[in-house]
């Protein structure tokens, strides 16, 4: 199982923008200098606790300080934006990063969004199939542009002078384009079958639970047999909010009690979720009523912590209770104590991620005896 990095944080209300910047920033260098093979990071226009409002541009300030990791969008929201823009942009950001970039891309979760650019009535599952499709058109085709949809008309036919490069949209450096993911939000997500059949893999939420992640790999299958192509668990990302500290009481108090980042962020989540009628997502099963969903109830089965032995035994349980993915991304929140938010992750790093390696061979030997 490989280790990535993976945040939408939610800050505290009235925290310093720059303040929450550069410790998102230094998050993801700290990853990259533990070995994470790949970070994303989210965006949201409308949010002032979750407070990165273009992840393309986040990912283009950091791009010169991480040397090794991939970097990916988690996510573009297409519909908030034109494809034209959308594909200029991913195309230069391609180029920066030398080939090391993931397109993730969704149809955007934060109905204030949607509302302030215009389509909170409009269909957006639609809008990001529309967009997607322009934004590959793009890629793939050549100028002056012809392309007609129900929400945008791409054209450079009226000004396209060819001999000086005028109306002409840049190409991504990887061909044909960027690995594409999306993240899957829903339980039995008809979106990973979709995604998966077009040959884009997915990225389960962290704050599903372990029920409906366990939902996706079916539906990454049924996706991958309709595009011809062969299920392959490493290309299966599930995200999972973690804390690791050196002693028990330490990670207990950070992760679960009244000031913890991460309760901060399920209450956020929660309310959020809840406001707009997916309180579905944190049911255990679907037979659980709405008024046993409590934020307490959701704290204790969406937050893995402990010291390092222990969060490596939840995280194999959590693993053989889901299926079988190929990278387990950490979860980013507020850095409330740095030195403790640095030391999970390097727990999780040079403690965590060797035991479960090691569990893994000796699994693999045990099954070959």
């Amino acid at each position: 199982m490989k280790l990535g990095f993976f945040t939408m944080p939610i800050h505290p209300l009235g925290k310093d923008w720059r303040q929450c910047l550069e410790e998102d920033k230094a998050a993801f260098q700290l990853a990259d200098e533990l070995g994470f093979v790949e970070g994303y990071v989210g965006e949201h226009s409308t949010d002032l606790a979750e407070n990165i409002t273009s992840c393309a541009i986040f990912i283009a300030w950091i791009a010169h300080a991480i040397k090794r990791m991939k970097l990916g969008t988690g996510t573009v929201n297409l519909p908030n934006a034109h494809p034209a823009r959308i594909a200029a942009e991913i195309a230069m950001l391609d180029h920066m990063l030398d080939g090391r970039f993931i397109f993730g891309i969704s149809p955007g979760g934060l109905l204030s969004d949607a509302e302030v650019f215009g389509n909170l009535d409009n269909n957006r599952n639609e809008m990001f199939v529309e967009a997607i499709n322009q934004v590959l058109a793009i890629w793939q085709g050549e100028p002056p542009y012809g392309l007609a949809g129900k929400y945008w008309t791409i054209s450079t036919k009226r000004q396209y002078v060819p001999e000086i490069g005028q109306g002409v949209l840049p190409r991504p450096l990887q061909r044909p384009h960027p690995p594409i993911v999306v993240t899957a939000v829903a339980p039995f997500s008809k979106g990973v079958t979709e995604a998966a059949s077009r040959g884009w893999d997915p990225i389960s939420a962290n704050f599903l639970m372990p029920a409906w992640v366990a939902s996706h790999w079916p539906r990454y299958v049924e996706g991958c047999s309709a595009g011809g192509r062969p299920a392959n668990p490493a290309q299966w990302r599930v995200a999972k909010s973690v804390f690791v500290a050196d002693d028990e009481a330490s990670a207990r108090d950070y992760a679960t009690g009244p000031n913890s980042p991460y309760r901060g962020y399920y209450k956020s989540l929660f309310t959020k979720l809840v406001k707009n009628g997916r309180i579905g997502l944190f049911k255990k099963n679907s037979e659980m009523r709405d008024d046993e969903v409590t934020l307490d109830m959701v704290c204790d089965e969406l937050i893995i912590w402990g010291t390092p032995d222990k969060v490596a035994d939840r995280l194999l349980a959590f693993r053989e209770q889901v299926g079988p993915f190929g990278t387990l991304l950490y979860a980013g929140h507020d850095w409330a104590d740095p030195a403790l938010a640095r030391r999970s992750k390097i727990l999780m790093a040079e403690k965590v991620a060797p035991a479960i390696a090691a569990a893994e061979r000796s699994h693999v030997a045990s099954a070959a005896e």
